[in-house]
Formats: C-alpha cells, structure tokens, sequence
C-alpha cells in the first residue's frame, strides 16, 4: 500500500478528507464522555468513543475522500502527558490508526488510504521564550518517534506532519519518524505540511521559501500547506512552490479564514466557493496533487471537492 499510495499520487489528483475537530464538536462531547473525564481530550475518543470517530471518517469516504487521516493530531506524546496518558502513546496512535484501517476495509472495491497525523507539541524549539522554548530537541524528537512508531504499526499508508508553526520542530518530527521507520522496519512516505499566516509566515516568521529548503532534502515524498486561512491566502507560497517542480504539493485550507464570533472560531466559506478556488489550483499549478479540508470543512465541502475531481481523475 505504500508503494501505490505515492503511485497515486502522482497519476492522480488525490482527495484527503476534511476536519476533524469540528465535526468532533457538533457531536456536543460531555466530559464524561472522554477518558477519565478529561474534557477536551478529542485523541482520547479513540478509546472512549470509538463509534463517534468511526462515523466521522465514514462520513468523509462516503462522500469521497482516497484518504482519512487519524485521530492522532494531539497524539504525540508530549500531548498526551498532558492528559495522563504519555506512557500509551504507541498503544494510543497503533489504536486509532487500526480504528481508521478497520473503516477503509469497509471500501474494498475503492483504494482508500490511512494517514496518520502528527501535529505539533506546542513548544516552540526555535524560541527564546522561556516557558515555549523551555524544551530538549531530543524530547521532541522522541515524542514524534513514539507516536511515528504506534501510527506505523496500526498500519498507516503515510504520515502527516502538518499544521507546524516552527520549522525547526518540523525537522525533530522528520527525524523522529525516520527513527521509528529504523525501529519497526516499516517504511512509509512522510508528508511535511507548515502552516503560513495570511502573509506567508510561519509563527515565528519562517517563509515557505526557508521552510521548503529546511526539509525537502530530509526524505519527505509531499510538502504542503494547510490551516490558518483560507485558499485565497495560500496562493502566493503555493505559486512558489509549484515553481520549484520538485515534490508533489498538498494543499488544505480552512474554510476561509476564521471569524471570531461570541469567542468561537467559525468558518464561512462554503463548499462551492472553496472547491471553485482549489479548482483554480488544480489548472495553474501542476504540482498540486492532493487536496482536502482544515478547519471548518465537513463532508459537504469534501463531496463538492469529489465532484471537481472527476473530469480530472478521467
């Protein structure tokens, strides 16, 4: 599966599935619904809820996604200490990744992938600040190599290193993933995603001209972008990418940028207008070979994508 993932990728235009979090909210979680009520604990449904993230990723291969991604974007084990649950952070990622493979298995007449996530930890390596930064690069490395190794041996299809705000974390998660590739003797593709805000930068003021030179020498197969704004904002970095014609690029914008309602984060673009816009991609940048959904897409937007796709994938 390996192998035809990255094939698949380069024959066709690939569609990953849309967010998670929002659709885990809609679902209204209680407390008492998270493992030892630890409100907030979305990774944790896995466990404690697996029917609900069953159901989720089913909603995304019904309505057309080749990929599902875990439920692991907080799964490193950095993250997972916060919760109590450091110590089952192989277990935690091989569990939602099985999960996620049992749901595919349901398609077996389609080729549909698992990816597992990988987001960050919440430091920031780069930094001088001294609570954000206050961290051992080996540290970090080794939580992205324990989740990396949980991800590989729940049988993943890729991983995915996404919504990365420092660079030099991006590098620790590369590495960690080598190393738990060495330590499982199971390879996979690793796709390297940052996130830019709407004026190109990543948190700490990387480009994606510096963060593309940083890691597309370090064995990663797709670089991207995804989160943070919509597809209109992403439009100057992924010229420059496509520019460089080198790795397939991936491509994941929210559903438009966010809008602070009442304190909550909403996301307006409908799912018309976003598959218009990454349809523009599609015929101006040829390196684009998957797209999908951040935060705010649901399986609605991901269907319209579906259907954008098919006078591509003829």
């Amino acid at each position: 599966m390996t192998k035809l993932f990255l094939e698949e990728v380069e024959e066709r235009i690939v569609l990953f599935d849309g967010a998670m979090g929002t659709e885990i909210q809609k679902l209204k979680p209680k407390p008492e619904d998270f493992p030892n009520n630890e409100d907030g604990f979305n990774d944790g449904l896995v466990l404690s809820r697996p029917e609900w993230i069953e159901s989720i990723h089913l909603s995304y291969l019904q309505a057309g996604s080749d990929c599902i991604e875990t439920n692991t974007f907080g799964s490193n084990q950095i993250k997972l200490q916060e919760y109590g649950f450091g110590e089952e952070t192989i277990s935690i990622n091989r569990t939602a990744a099985e999960l996620a493979k049992g749901i595919v298995k349901k398609f077996s007449n389609e080729k549909k992938y698992v990816i597992g996530s990988m987001g960050p930890t919440g430091y920031l390596p780069s930094s001088n600040d001294p609570d954000l930064g206050n961290i051992t690069l080996n540290k970090i490395t080794e939580a992205f190599d324990l989740q990396a190794q949980g991800l590989i041996l729940g049988g993943v299809d890729a991983l995915l290193i996404e919504t990365s705000q420092d660079i030099l974390e991006v590098k620790l998660a590369i590495t960690g993933s080598l190393n738990a590739m060495e330590k499982t003797g199971k390879e996979v593709p690793i796709i390297s995603n940052v996130t830019l805000d709407k004026y190109g930068k990543m948190l700490l003021g990387t480009n994606v001209q510096s963060a593309y030179t940083t890691v597309s020498d370090m064995g990663i197969s797709v670089f991207g972008l995804n989160c943070s704004t919509g597809p209109d904002e992403m439009e100057s970095s992924i010229r420059w990418l496509d520019e460089q014609n080198e790795l397939p690029i991936l491509v994941m914008p929210n559903a438009g940028m966010p809008i602070n309602e009442g304190g909550n984060a909403v996301y307006k673009m409908t799912s018309k207008d976003m598959s218009h816009k990454l349809e523009e991609f599609l015929n101006k940048y040829k390196r684009v070979r998957i797209i999908g959904g951040c935060c705010g897409t649901t399986p609605e937007h991901i269907r319209e994508l579906k259907n954008t796709l098919k006078s591509y994938n003829l």
